[in-house]
């Protein structure tokens, strides 16, 4: 099966989208590499037109298709990345273009491919629901059907980012790649494996749907609807075509806890000052979970696509915050007298602890009378930072404890 798509048919897509689809920078990171222990170059896909690297496989599949004959519309499924590509280059290429996208889908995600001029149906729990309605979509209206991965000519159209990675870091000895369907893993394993022979290369899931190593282990798919950060990869059951693929030249199968996923779309944003959705950052999250895998070796990590929507995002970054001991909340009793509350706030300032958030409480019965009880947000350069001020605060006559951020 492997043979169903080859070297020459990436190279051939690559000669197709060459224009219409951006050769993204592949840059080391001097400050990720040092976190994480070795040599880390990373794959700005997120800077393609549409935010991710699915342009390539949808705008080769759109090409292939006209080079068939006239094309009367297109369907695509997907939870948003693969919509985005299809939509935007059917409508550069004056091709009628449907996408179906399950309910859940984030909204950003759904506007966008409106906006790049798809007709867009939100119906379906899952990507299995909207796959089924997309088919009969497709079948009612003589129009072609754009799988999101299992399909030769998106697989090769995925590829041409491992030709852009060969001809980019040739020496590397890791290739780390986020698999939700498979067809952006199967691609760039055909590239590399012919290229960079001596390459390794691991493909990484969120543990929360691990549908390519239930289906390489031949065990049943993922059957249940559950959250996760990184919804570009929460696919049930892996492609037929793809799955052959991964078994033949992928070296490992790795899961990912979703804690990591955060922490490494919070680093980029800090470190590279980019934007990287759940999925996108989940090859990241694999090397920092698992360091000693990788210490001292060169590892490329594609990052995948940016589009996170908006409140998860800020969502992600506070609550990194949070782990990381810069934002904290103290319970504070104090006497309910004038210039408590000043004194208080003066030692906070002091300290450089900076207040967030205030909550007042006078009405606890397990207060005396007299007294209040502060909740106060503060941010705080870190844990040891904390603890000098919950010091500085016992030594005026104070009695703060930390309460978890919820």
């Amino acid at each position: 099966m492997v043979a169903a798509v080859t070297l020459a048919d990436i190279r051939r897509a690559a000669e197709r989208i060459d224009g219409a689809v951006m050769q993204t920078p592949c840059l080391p990171s001097q400050t990720l590499s040092a976190i994480a222990g070795c040599e880390l170059w990373l794959k700005f896909e997120n800077l393609q037109f549409t935010a991710s690297f699915k342009e390539r496989g949808a705008l080769n599949k759109l090409l292939w298709l006209r080079e068939q004959g006239e094309v009367a519309g297109v369907v695509a499924m997907s939870a948003g990345n693969h919509a985005q590509g299809v939509a935007y280059h059917a409508a550069r290429l004056a091709i009628p273009a449907t996408i179906v996208m399950p309910a859940g889908t984030p909204m950003t995600k759904i506007v966008r491919t409106r906006d790049h001029g798809a007709t867009v149906i939100v119906a379906g729990d899952d990507l299995d629901d909207a796959f089924a309605l997309a088919r009969q979509q497709a079948e009612a209206h003589g129009h072609a059907f754009i799988h999101p991965y299992d399909d030769p000519q998106v697989i090769a159209g995925q590829g041409t980012l491992g030709l852009e990675i060969a001809a980019s870091v040739p020496t590397a000895d890791f290739v780390v790649v986020p698999i939700g369907g498979g067809g952006l893993i199967s691609g760039i394993a055909l590239a590399v494996r012919a290229l960079m022979p001596n390459a390794r290369i691991i493909g990484v899931q969120s543990r929360t749907y691990p549908s390519m190593v239930q289906a390489l282990a031949e065990a049943p798919a993922v059957t249940a609807n559950a959250m996760t950060i990184a919804e570009g990869i929460a696919v049930k059951s892996a492609g037929r075509l793809t799955r052959r693929i991964v078994a033949d030249l992928v070296d490992e199968v790795l899961l990912v806890e979703e804690a990591s996923m955060e922490r490494a779309v919070a680093l980029l944003q800090s470190v590279e000052k980019t934007v990287v959705e759940g999925a996108g950052a989940a090859a990241l999250a694999l090397i920092l979970e698992q360091p000693a895998r990788f210490a001292g070796r060169r590892v490329v990590a594609p990052l995948t696509g940016g589009n996170i929507d908006p409140r998860m995002f800020a969502g992600v970054i506070m609550r990194d915050l949070v782990r990381q001991g810069q934002l904290a909340r103290l319970k504070v009793p104090m006497p309910d007298h004038p210039g408590a509350l000043a004194k208080l706030a003066t030692i906070l300032g002091n300290e450089g602890a900076n207040i967030v958030d205030v909550e007042h409480g006078r009405l606890s019965l397990a207060l005396n009378p007299k007294g209040v009880e502060l909740n106060i947000v503060v941010q705080l350069h870190g844990c040891e930072h904390g603890e000098a001020v919950l010091g500085a605060l016992s030594a005026e006559g104070f009695v703060p404890q930390f309460l978890p951020m919820t």
